[in-house]
């Protein structure tokens, strides 16, 4: 009995050392195959919103997107009907609730846009089918790169537009001229005094020291930030040049720096 206590008081620490060794290897193989679990969930992730911020879907397929009714937009057509997320619509009612109180009609002129729609409008522009400022671009400006430069005055790139996101809507015009009219400057005055507190912000403000590159002044285009905000942070980290593609013109997107100099450079309201 003694012999047996001296033998297992001398081989207790080989044992010990041995069962411990076994046990942190499995501990390293399970946080291994956690940390390669947690890899492809993020890389799913990542793939996902790739798709979702560049505007690869269907809104009408997606559960949190809903069909603005034909009797809060203008110009509804059947073959462009008007998507939403459903936060942002829930908004804007709110605020076109208390617009009409004030005998403000606000109705929505554009909505979400995903990529194929935005191609179709950009193109369109490429090649003339679709006139600017009374030209035909294909024939008034040969050069590639400045059509290219010429279009994003207005329209965004397609995989860049924040209509992709569902978060953002043209009011009543997108049009200069509507907002140069009377009614244009009411509805114009009655948005920057109120749209803030339904959490809308205008996105493209008027360019100068604060905001000098991006796309000229909209006064129709406004953002819905509890939405976009997050969306724009995460356009940043995740979305690169060579996302932007599949479109006329799509090889001179890094030479005017198409992410910093348009999809980021809003107003710092909206950020």
């Amino acid at each position: 009995m003694i012999v047996f206590s001296l033998i297992f008081l001398i081989f207790t620490p080989y044992f010990t050392t041995d069962f411990l060794d076994i046990r942190q290897e499995r501990e390293n193989e399970e946080n291994y195959q956690k940390f390669l679990r947690e890899e492809a969930l993020r890389k799913i992730k990542e793939a996902e919103d790739k798709i979702y911020l560049t505007g690869k879907f269907d809104p009408s397929q997606r559960e949190d997107f809903i069909l603005i009714p034909p009797e809060y937009t203008i110009d509804q057509m059947d073959q462009y009907q008007l998507y939403l997320r459903k936060e942002t619509y829930t908004a804007y009612l709110q605020m076109q609730s208390v617009a009409s109180f004030d005998k403000i009609d606000l109705k929505i002129a554009s909505a979400t846009r995903n990529f194929d729609y935005q191609k179709e409008l950009w193109d369109n522009q490429w090649t003339g089918i679709t006139i600017i400022d009374g030209k035909n671009l294909l024939k008034s400006i040969p050069d590639e790169l400045e059509r290219f430069k010429k279009i994003l005055e207005y329209s965004a790139v397609p995989g860049t537009s924040r209509h992709h996101w569902g978060t953002d809507i043209d009011i009543n015009n997108a049009n200069l001229t509507y907002f140069r009219s009377s009614e244009g400057k009411k509805v114009y005055a009655w948005l920057v005094k109120n749209a803030p507190l339904f959490g809308f912000c205008q996105t493209y403000n008027s360019r100068g020291n604060i905001r000098s590159t991006g796309y000229n002044e909209e006064k129709w285009h406004w953002s819905y930030l509890p939405l976009a905000k997050d969306f724009t942070k995460r356009y940043k980290e995740l979305i690169k040049e060579e996302d932007l593609k599949g479109f006329l013109g799509d090889e001179y997107v890094s030479s005017v720096d198409l992410i910093n100099n348009y999809v980021l450079a809003i107003n710092p309201d909206c950020i």
